[in-house]
């Protein structure tokens, strides 16, 4: 069965995350069929711009904690997005969490509706934040980001924009992302990636900086005790040993 699921509509491809069971978690599987879709959109001369969306209630839950995809694949999904030769827009509707955020930072154009809402859960899992601050670290108010980072507070669309984690809220996320749409269509194909290329420079060097570093930290994070006891604790359902 697909996980990802492919329309488009003049010239726009839209990849659908299709596992509302799992809440588009994260799974080696989902990670490995989004990566070779978008490489799909990148090479196709009739694609202008790719719509990443979800079906379900939940854009994405993070990193499948059963089947769980290795921090490279994970690397290489997030580079993908941010080297695609074409514009990448989220389009939420629903919730995000942890690993989902840092799709979402990747993409070079986010609008969500209203009702979204967003956590960095890592921290009461005992993990961190590593791998996604790729592409979180580059794009988001660092002030702001360290509270939600360090707490791991809910969050809404509207604080999302404030720190630069979305371009644009509102009441219908399609009424947000049609002016958004509409210029991508109106624009020259060598003129988006060109311009792009500018704008992605500065995530791309952090990537060829730190993706060695926070891939290894993202690896011993999960094979610790405490990750051991915080993701047993999620999927039961009850308080990690920790909570004071």
């Amino acid at each position: 069965m697909a996980l990802i699921a492919r329309s488009r509509d003049r010239a726009v491809q839209t990849l659908v995350l299709d596992s509302p069971d799992t809440r588009n978690a994260l799974s080696a599987a989902l990670v490995g069929e989004l990566a070779d879709a978008l490489a799909d959109a990148g090479e196709d001369d009739d694609v202008r711009a790719v719509v990443l969306t979800h079906s379900g209630t939940t854009f994405c839950a993070g990193a499948d904690l059963r089947d769980p995809p290795h921090p490279d694949a994970l690397v290489g999904l997030l580079r993908g997005i941010v080297e695609l030769p074409k514009p990448v827009v989220a389009r939420v509707t629903g919730h995000v969490r942890a690993g989902g955020l840092g799709l979402l930072a990747a993409c070079d154009v986010a609008v969500a509706a209203d009702t979204a809402t967003f956590a960095f859960t890592e921290v009461r899992i005992g993990v961190a934040p590593a791998v996604i601050s790729l592409t979180l670290l580059p794009r988001t108010d660092p002030r702001a980001l360290a509270r939600l980072y360090l707490t791991g507070e809910r969050f809404d669309a509207a604080e999302a924009v404030r720190t630069g984690l979305l371009t644009a809220a509102g009441d219908d996320a399609d009424g947000v992302l049609a002016p958004v749409l509409d210029g991508l269509r109106r624009s020259a194909p060598e003129a988006l990636a060109e311009t792009k290329r500018l704008l992605t420079a500065r995530v791309l060097e952090t990537f060829d900086r730190d993706a060695a570093r926070l891939t290894a930290l993202s690896a011993r994070m999960f094979a610790s005790a405490d990750a051991r006891a915080g993701m047993t604790a999620f999927l039961e359902r009850r308080e990690p040993p920790w909570v004071v």
